[in-house]
């Protein structure tokens, strides 16, 4: 008979338990953005989706890179007030709120990492799109861009 101390026991939990982690993670679905700013350039970005409510929960928690050009769509299913906040996340992110006609209505711009302040959206919106603190304001996207493809993930 095989007999564990307590303390092996639980370092082979712990070893099983982290390194199965990355597996057990969330899996977006990824696709491409196109984004028109109100002096009408087009931006071409790389979107992940977060659709279900787990993958909303995950977001881009933990993440320590993310592309110049990358972000991640966060779908609500309807047009509603939405509250976002950074825990968990090492990096300073942009946040657009987006109506349901992809009509970018405020941002969020350079939301302080791991804090768990509030960040609300200035009205009802049905998307949210999050990219590298700082990029809204370096691509000239605000309030009136507007996502041209891309706001839903690929079929």
């Amino acid at each position: 008979m095989l007999v564990f101390s307590r303390s092996a026991f639980w370092a082979l939990f712990f070893y099983i338990a982290l390194t199965l982690s990355p597996a057990l993670a969330e899996q977006f679905l990824k696709g491409p953005a196109v984004i028109q700013t109100p002096t009408g350039q087009q931006l071409r970005l790389k979107m992940e989706y977060a659709i279900s409510v787990a993958q909303r929960e995950q977001g881009l928690m933990g993440r320590t890179k993310l592309g110049p050009n990358d972000g991640m769509v966060f779908d609500f299913g309807d047009s509603r007030n939405v509250v976002m906040w950074m825990k968990n996340t090492p990096l300073p992110l942009d946040m657009l709120f987006i109506d349901e006609k992809g009509v970018v209505t405020g941002v969020a711009a350079r939301t302080k990492p791991y804090s768990e302040d509030l960040i609300p959206s200035p009205g009802p919106v049905r998307y949210v799109i999050e990219l590298n603190g700082g990029r809204a304001q370096a691509l000239g996207i605000g309030p009136g861009s507007m996502v041209i493809q891309g706001i839903a993930p690929p079929p």
